[in-house]
């Protein structure tokens, strides 16, 4: 089976109170100025109900990787408020990072129940999806029909990856399709629709669209990584690690192209 180095919507880290558009500008400031943790922490032991300051501990907790402190932070949030989707979805991420699937779900459904929004929607469409759970095409269905224009390309993209995911790769392109019709720059779509073609065999197609993929967006290391695989198959062991160095190059910490780029250049000498 294929396998994504990281989800699609890899979660933009949601100011909670940036969100909430937030007039405070002395609480933006303090925002600003504090960097490490525990200068944050000072500033907290003055501002105690700086909630953006909170929000700015949540994140450099997560910038650390102490999720567990993260989350800690987050819970006490949410004793006060409980109805907040902005902290649930905090929580999703946090634990999505920390490959906590079965409680990023619970999270990111106790949003849903609060506010539909189409991006959480979407989240949660898409781990259904890698999950091959059917779920995945009612929430496209969903987000179709209550904004075709905004969510069109996102309901797509989650049917395609649903049958990428169950070996249907003729159903999964054609999704795809749909989605780049509707957003001719939409990266993933360009990856799952080459991941398709490779599970088909037809290498050569697979570069195509992950030639266009990476003239559009010079820096998209998966799109890369893919390229390798392709190559690797048709035998072209240069081409091959030349676009696994150029996986490396805009992400250093890939480790799927380091290891492969490894196994050529050994089986090289």
């Amino acid at each position: 089976m294929m396998s994504s180095k990281l989800f699609y919507f890899i979660f933009i880290f949601l100011c909670i109170f940036t969100a909430c558009k937030s007039n405070d500008k002395e609480a933006r400031r303090l925002h600003s100025e504090a960097n490490t943790i525990q200068e944050i922490k000072d500033q907290i032991k003055l501002h105690p109900d700086s909630l953006m300051l909170k929000s700015n501990l949540i994140e450099a907790y997560r910038n650390e990787g102490y999720y567990d402190s993260a989350i800690s932070i987050a819970d006490q949030e949410l004793k006060k408020d409980s109805g907040s989707a902005y902290l649930w979805n905090i929580k999703a991420s946090l634990y999505f990072e920390n490959n906590d699937t079965l409680n990023a779900i619970n999270s990111l459904e106790h949003a849903i129940k609060i506010y539909p929004l189409p991006d959480y929607l979407a989240a949660l469409g898409t781990v259904y999806a890698e999950m091959k759970n059917k779920n995945s095409l009612a929430i496209a269905d969903q987000l179709l029909r209550t904004n075709k224009t905004k969510s069109g390309k996102d309901a797509y993209f989650i049917k395609g990856l649903y049958y990428n995911y169950v070996n249907d790769p003729q159903k999964a392109i054609v999704y795809m399709d749909s989605a780049l019709n509707l957003d001719f720059t939409y990266m993933y779509a360009y990856r799952e629709k080459a991941i398709a073609l490779y599970n088909e065999m037809k290498y050569k197609d697979a570069i195509k669209v992950l030639e266009r993929a990476v003239t559009i967006q010079n820096n998209f290391d998966e799109g890369y990584f893919w390229l390798g695989k392709c190559y690797e198959k048709l035998n072209q062991k240069d081409e091959a690690i030349q676009n696994y160095q150029n996986a490396l190059l805009y992400d250093k910490n890939y480790d799927e192209a380091r290891e492969a780029l490894q196994r050529l250049q050994g089986s090289s000498k």
